[in-house]
């Protein structure tokens, strides 16, 4: 059990009683969706830094989670990234964790320059610090693995179950060669530099209307890359 997590909780806890840890997982990826959670821990968990932990170690311990405490998830999609940004799209993801939570309390956030719609603190690393940080982090980062692993089995070329919508050698290879799907986050420089006005049109189409379609033609006729 590592009991300074838990430590660092108590100091906030003296003075706001409640404590909620709120955490994200996907903010640096180039498809997916940004999931954010938002737990009060009501037992103790041997949690720690979701980054750090095994696959078998983050599912087991986000069993614990989910029976333990009270939780909330709240998403952002690839298209509201694309749309707000995705400073904007975590704060909005998260947001909704809290709202589906619906607990009051201070909430401690990992990360800076969070503002969300209750009192709290941004703790630079403290899913590494916090024990709420790291149980929301280690919510967040699971819900968001199984989502890519579904998403796997709709565009099964590009290897979501293994790298998870990261930027690795692999997934930017087969960008390069399928090109990206709505699932991707394509404003994101290594998405939106594979696309042109062709390319956009035959999987947006249906959303034509829309104002990500807007925004990405927007991009695409300022950077001079119209075929």
């Amino acid at each position: 059990m590592r009991d300074e997590l838990f430590e660092f909780d108590d100091f906030f806890r003296k003075t706001f009683n409640r404590i909620i840890g709120i955490d994200e997982a996907g903010r640096g990826c180039l498809a997916g969706p940004v999931v954010a959670a938002a737990v009060v821990l009501q037992d103790k968990v041997d949690v720690f830094d979701s980054k750090q932990l095994t696959v078998r170690q983050r599912e087991g311990l986000f069993e614990q989670i989910m029976k333990t405490s009270q939780v909330g998830i709240g998403l952002a999609s690839a298209e509201e990234i694309d749309l707000y940004n995705i400073l904007n799209a975590t704060k909005l993801a998260m947001n909704r964790a809290l709202r589906m939570l619906n607990q009051d309390g201070f909430a401690l956030i990992d990360g800076k320059s969070l503002k969300l719609s209750v009192q709290g603190k941004c703790i630079v690393k403290g899913d590494t610090k916090s024990a709420s940080i790291a149980a929301a982090s280690i919510v967040a980062k699971v819900v968001r693995d199984r989502i890519m692993k579904a998403y796997d089995k709709v565009y099964p070329g590009y290897g979501f179950s293994k790298h998870k919508g990261y930027a690795t050698k692999e997934h930017i290879q087969q960008l390069k060669v399928l090109g990206p799907t709505v699932f991707h986050r394509l404003t994101f420089s290594p998405v939106l530099s594979l696309l042109n006005y062709e390319r956009i049109h035959g999987f947006l189409a249906m959303y034509s209307n829309s104002r990500r379609y807007e925004l990405l033609l927007e991009k695409i006729v300022s950077s001079g890359r119209k075929t």
